[in-house]
């Protein structure tokens, strides 16, 4: 183990010969030495700066940017496929349109993620595992990239098609492993499409082995004690383990937009060309009732595409309502093949209390 006179002399003999490889090897030793030492305030914060002055290089140079090359990112035993994929965060919260009570609510997330070392000294914790659910489109996904933005971390994408394997054993395997990487240094983990491994251990469908695996998850879940922000999104959040859900600091339910968050996705995506003078948008948001966030950018997005491409500038009404009717028939055709029952804010499971365990209930969706 380096002292720390030897971390800073390799700092400065990096800096000065302009090898900007070696200086960031360590720099990010000096964070590890700094982290063991319980000094985690000055770690997270020259972990910031590293990643600020990477901000502008593509995003497979975040792997240099935390430490962690390819080679060692977890891997499934058998296959050889890697379990996670890390990403340079680009959301913000601010290009977000967010119903008031889930902007709240990951308001309070952040700001407990970045005061985590002042709720420590008063031995509190932060909330540090979260689950985000809702229907598809509304969100999920691209809220956990702006969290993990807003806190200045990579987001560690759990790839579930290469965790749940085959063969006997290997998923809760594949799973410690993820769990023992998270916990290496601070990051935001996104756990998408977490029903995949949640699911009710009375599911009469479900064999044994996937049962484990989730009695596996809950355990690892419980035990978790690094610094890294555990977030699970789900579409089906009907399908999940009631064990789970008081696992969970914070639960937070997305819902499809109502007509006025319709109309503010749809100005934010059609603001680079403009909309002709005397378009009803509030009749047509109201049109538009019932899909969600990613349905309404998607006819928002089209409009514009359609009118670049015949040179129409502003949009007119004729195009916006041609790439509505565009969207309204994908949307039947996929609900037609995917129908499924949609749990809602009121049938979610309750806490001890018996109250539900939900940021404000069903309200608007996210952006």
């Amino acid at each position: 183990m380096s002292t720390t006179g030897e971390l800073v002399r390799n700092l400065i003999q990096a800096f000065m010969a302009g090898d900007s490889n070696s200086f960031r090897s360590a720099a990010e030793k000096y964070v590890a030495e700094e982290r063991r030492k319980n000094h985690h305030i000055l770690a997270r914060d020259i972990e910031k700066l590293l990643l600020n002055g990477a901000s502008t290089t593509a995003s497979t140079k975040t792997f240099s940017l935390i430490g962690t090359s390819v080679t060692d990112l977890p891997r499934d035993k058998e296959r050889g496929i890697v379990l996670v994929e890390v990403m340079e965060p680009k959301r913000t919260l601010e290009s977000l349109v967010l119903a008031q009570n889930i902007q709240h609510t990951l308001d309070t997330i952040i700001q407990e993620n970045r005061k985590a070392d002042i709720l420590r000294s008063y031995g509190l914790r932060p909330a540090s595992k979260i689950l985000f659910c809702g229907p598809p489109g509304c969100g999920k996904t691209i809220a956990a990239e702006a969290v993990a933005q807003a806190l200045y971390l990579p987001l560690v994408l759990v790839r579930f098609d290469a965790i749940v394997s085959s063969y006997l054993g290997e998923t809760a395997a594949n799973l410690r492993k993820v769990f023992d990487f998270v916990r290496t240094r601070p990051m935001v983990a996104l756990f998408d499409e977490f029903d995949a491994i949640g699911k009710s251990r009375t599911a009469e469908e479900e064999h044994g082995e996937l049962k484990r695996v989730v009695n596996s998850f809950l355990q690892m879940l419980d035990g978790f004690r690094g610094e890294t922000l555990i977030i699970a999104a789900t579409n089906h959040q009907g399908l999940l383990d009631s064990a789970l859900w008081r696992r969970f600091d914070e639960i937070v339910f997305f819902d499809r937009p109502d007509s006025e968050a319709i109309r503010e996705v749809l100005l934010r995506n059609m603001k680079q060309l403009g909309l002709e003078h005397g378009i009803d948008l509030k009749s047509l948001s109201r049109d538009l009732s019932g899909m969600s966030h990613a349905d309404v950018e998607r006819v928002a997005l089209d409009a514009v595409k359609t009118s670049v491409l015949a040179d129409k500038h502003p949009i007119d009404t004729k195009t916006l309502k041609a790439s509505a009717r565009n969207q309204k028939r994908r949307v039947t055709l996929t609900n037609n093949m995917t129908s499924k029952p949609e749990t809602k804010a009121s049938q979610l499971p309750t806490t001890n209390e018996g109250e539900t365990s939900i940021a404000e209930n069903k309200e608007e969706c996210n952006a």
